[in-house]
């Protein structure tokens, strides 16, 4: 993971409010996302991941979706992405997310109480997000195999707290004081 951890050095971190926010090419693609950075992102959670049960993978809107675009092309795994947009689909359901810094609507469609997946996403910083959606999934059925998030914004909140999920994160960090330091 030498060029992930390289690349966390190098980010900036903006303040929203009391939060210290990341901008990161993982979570935000910006600074530029470089293809071998992503590339030994996927290739770390194809390695890691347990796909062996997975029918899909499952990852909310917007940074879970370049990832894992790229562990559904390296797995041969089906993509779905949790979307901020209700498209009324039947089958279509909401949930809401709640982050450190903000709060949305999200819709879940084509995910099945039969089905099981594996759940990506690029950032746990409170775990208001997967908290959420680990909360919708279960309530579906659906049988979550796996959580994976690239990095793990550890020394806050933590909404997982007391989930039945271990949530693998690929790289630890803490973000304060305008720095980052790899756990």
């Amino acid at each position: 993971m030498a060029k992930l951890e390289e690349s966390v050095h190098e980010a900036p971190i903006i303040n929203k409010g009391d939060y210290e926010y990341l901008v990161h090419p993982i979570s935000n693609c910006v600074p530029k996302l470089e293809p071998a950075l992503l590339r030994e992102v996927a290739s770390r959670i194809v390695a890691v991941a347990d796909l062996e049960e997975v029918d899909k993978i499952v990852t909310p809107a917007a940074m879970g979706i370049h990832i894992s675009t790229a562990v559904s092309l390296l797995s041969d795994i089906p993509l779905v992405v949790i979307r901020k947009r209700e498209y009324g689909l039947e089958g279509e359901v909401s949930l809401t997310q709640q982050t450190g810094y903000a709060e949305s609507e999200m819709y879940i469609n084509d995910v099945e109480e039969s089905d099981s997946v594996l759940l990506i996403d690029d950032m746990l910083s409170t775990g208001g997000t997967l908290r959420a959606i680990t909360s919708v999934l279960e309530s579906m059925g659906v049988d979550i195999v796996d959580v994976i998030v690239v990095m793990h914004k550890v020394g806050g909140e933590n909404a997982l707290e007391g989930c039945s999920y271990d949530v693998t994160s690929l790289l630890e960090i803490i973000v304060q004081d305008g720095r980052v330091e790899i756990v």
